[in-house]
C-alpha cells in the first residue's frame, strides 16, 4: 500500500477542493456586495463580538492596515460600528452594525442554498460517502491537536 502518495493525494486534493469551494464563495460574496475579507472581519465580529482593531487583526491573521481598510468600507456600507476608545484614544473598536444583524439571517439562508446547490449534482451515496470522508479526516486532524 503506498501511503505516502496517498497523503499527498489527500493533501491534493483538499486544497482542490478548497480552491473550488473559495472560487464559489468569492462569487457569492460579491453577488451580495460583501467581499470575502469583509466576510472574514463580520464573521469573526459575530463570533467575538466588539474587539480591538489590534485583537482582530490577529485572530484573521491580516495586518492592522489591511484590516483598518476593510472595517472603513464595511462602516460605511452601515455594516460595522467603530469607536474610540475614551481611555487613550488611540486604541479603535469595532462592533458589528444593527443593520447587518437584520440581514445576517437572510445571508445564512443564500449561503446555505448556494451550498446545496453546488452539491446538487450529488447522489445519495456521494452525499454519504462525503460525510464519512470529511468525518473521519475532521476525527484524524482533532486526533493531532
Amino acid at each position: 500500500m503506498e501511503v505516502r502518495g496517498d497523503k499527498t493525494e489527500i493533501a491534493k486534493l483538499f486544497f482542490e477542493v478548497e480552491k473550488n469551494l473559495k472560487r464559489n464563495m468569492y462569487k457569492f460574496f460579491e453577488d451580495s456586495g460583501i467581499t470575502l475579507s469583509q466576510s472574514l472581519v463580520i464573521a469573526t465580529l459575530i463570533n467575538y463580538g466588539e474587539m480591538k482593531i489590534t485583537d482582530l487583526s490577529k485572530k484573521i491573521n491580516l495586518s492592522n492596515s489591511t484590516v483598518s481598510g476593510i472595517v472603513d468600507r464595511l462602516e460605511k456600507q452601515e455594516l460595522v460600528i467603530k469607536r474610540r476608545s475614551e481611555k487613550d484614544r488611540r486604541i479603535v473598536y469595532v462592533k458589528v452594525a444593527p443593520k447587518f444583524e437584520r440581514i445576517h439571517k437572510g445571508m445564512n439562508e443564500k449561503m446555505k442554498k448556494k451550498f446545496e446547490d453546488l452539491l446538487s449534482k450529488a447522489t445519495p451515496g456521494d452525499i454519504e460517502k462525503i460525510i464519512e470522508g470529511l468525518t473521519t479526516l475532521k476525527r484524524v486532524l482533532n486526533e493531532r491537536d
